[in-house]
C-alpha cells in the first residue's frame, strides 16, 4: 500500500503519514492510531515501539 492510499483510507494528509513513517512524530491521536490499525488490520503494538531516549 502506498502512502497516498494509506492517507486516503485513514483520512489524514500524506504529509502526516510521512511524518509517522519517518519516525518524526512527537505524538499521535488515538483515533488516528485506531484508523491506521483498522486499515492495516493490525494491533498498535505491531507498529509502535518504545525506545529510551
Amino acid at each position: 500500500m502506498t502512502v497516498i492510499e494509506l492517507a486516503d483510507k485513514v483520512g489524514i494528509t500524506q504529509a502526516n503519514i510521512s511524518i509517522l513513517k519517518n519516525n518524526r512524530a512527537k505524538a499521535i491521536r488515538f483515533s488516528t492510531l485506531e484508523k491506521i490499525c483498522q486499515v492495516l488490520e493490525c494491533q498498535p503494538g505491531d507498529i509502535l515501539e518504545f525506545t529510551k531516549e
